[in-house]
């Protein structure tokens, strides 16, 4: 996607120098474009862990690359098993994080020339990033059909759709899951107009959803949280696509907090609730999500306190009583009743356990 015209990912190596990743941090959006220099493993920890990157998919990605620099200081048995235990650590609800993580390692291993494993280590994980954005496009073009569907019962050719927290093109490495969709209706023509969730408490809505969207040209306003409901009640929403960082092979969706009163609100008024994801988001060996899923806890500052411009410097800014006590689930988990379908590379399957292994087969021998 663009960034001020300039066609960007979200990570990559730098240019002429192998051993330094650069990404897009996102603490600083939407008020600053900062580019920051990854060199060792700890940098890639600190950056999954504070959230300089993050969304499902490019969590795993940068878990990639995050071995390819450790595996500069050490290539032993022991240091990359470490290594990966440090990123695994850092965000245990994106499921993802594992899944690249087993990818370079299986890729590492089978090098059996030492000399060999760092070109082996950033070809995969340059290999997880590529795949990583086709399988984004292919998600989009699922959608797509989804939309032109819901325009056609309209007989319009426009569409208000609404969704929570940031699943774009900043959530992976290029165009995004829920917002794949919206950007390929948006160009071909569609009149697509995105109603953004601020996404309290860290306003991933708010600060990354919509300056990627105005980035893009893409007609959007940004709303309370609290506001999706009111607005499905009034008409005003045609449709309600998020995303997912770990989904059950019986299709229960952990996604960003307030996810699940969004699909609530969305059942009650008849409104399409989808979820696009990856196949990598999901999980073929739980089936319960609710009692399965871990859900992170983060920083009760992060509820306490909120960080804006003032006077052309980014600043915190306290919220609440100083003594007043706070708790921050990052995620909740909405049940596969309340989702209408999931949208895949692979195409669109009900949330249950035969629809998805209808798309994919292969893992019929691994779930639960």
């Amino acid at each position: 996607m663009n960034v001020n015209g300039i066609p960007y990912r979200t990570i990559w190596v730098k240019k002429d120098d192998a051993r330094t990743v650069q990404v897009i941090d996102q603490r600083w959006l939407p008020h600053r474009f900062v580019v920051e220099d990854l060199k060792t493993l700890d940098d890639v920890v600190v950056a999954i862990k504070e959230m300089h990157v993050r969304g499902a998919p490019l969590i795993g990605v940068a878990a990639a690359f995050g071995i390819c620099l450790a595996i500069l200081k050490g290539s032993s048995d022991k240091d990359l098993k470490e290594a990966a235990a440090q990123l695994k650590a850092t965000r245990p609800t994106a499921v993802n994080l594992s899944w690249a993580l087993e990818k370079e390692l299986d890729a590492i291993h089978q090098c059996h020339l030492t000399e060999q494993k760092a070109e082996v280590a950033l070809q995969t994980a340059q290999m997880i990033a590529d795949e990583d954005v086709e399988t984004c496009k292919a998600i989009g073009k699922h959608g797509l059909n989804i939309i032109k569907e819901i325009c056609k019962k309209k007989k319009a050719n426009k569409i208000n759709i609404l969704t929570h927290c940031n699943a774009g093109w900043l959530a992976c490495v290029d165009w995004g899951t829920a917002t794949s969709p919206i950007y390929q209706a948006f160009n071909e023509g569609i009149e697509v107009h995105v109603w953004v969730d601020e996404t309290r408490p860290r306003n991933q809505g708010a600060s990354l959803t919509a300056w990627e969207l105005a980035q893009h040209g893409v007609p959007h306003t940004v709303i309370a949280d609290n506001s999706a409901g009111h607005l499905m009640q009034r008409g005003k929403v045609d449709l309600v696509i998020v995303g997912s960082d770990r989904t059950t092979v019986t299709g229960d969706v952990a996604n960003k907090i307030g996810t699940y009163s969004v699909a609530l609100a969305a059942k009650d008024n008849a409104v399409p609730f989808y979820v696009a994801l990856p196949s990598t988001t999901i999980d073929w060996a739980l089936t319960d999500g609710v009692k399965q899923i871990p859900i992170e806890e983060r920083s009760p500052r992060e509820v306490t306190h909120i960080r804006g411009l003032v006077e052309g410097e980014i600043k915190e800014v306290l919220l609440t009583p100083a003594q007043t006590p706070a708790i921050n689930y990052a995620f909740d988990v909405t049940p596969r009743r309340l989702v209408t379908g999931l949208i895949t590379e692979r195409g669109v399957s009900p949330a249950s356990r035969e629809g998805l292994l209808a798309l994919f087969p292969e893992k019929a021998k691994v779930h639960v």
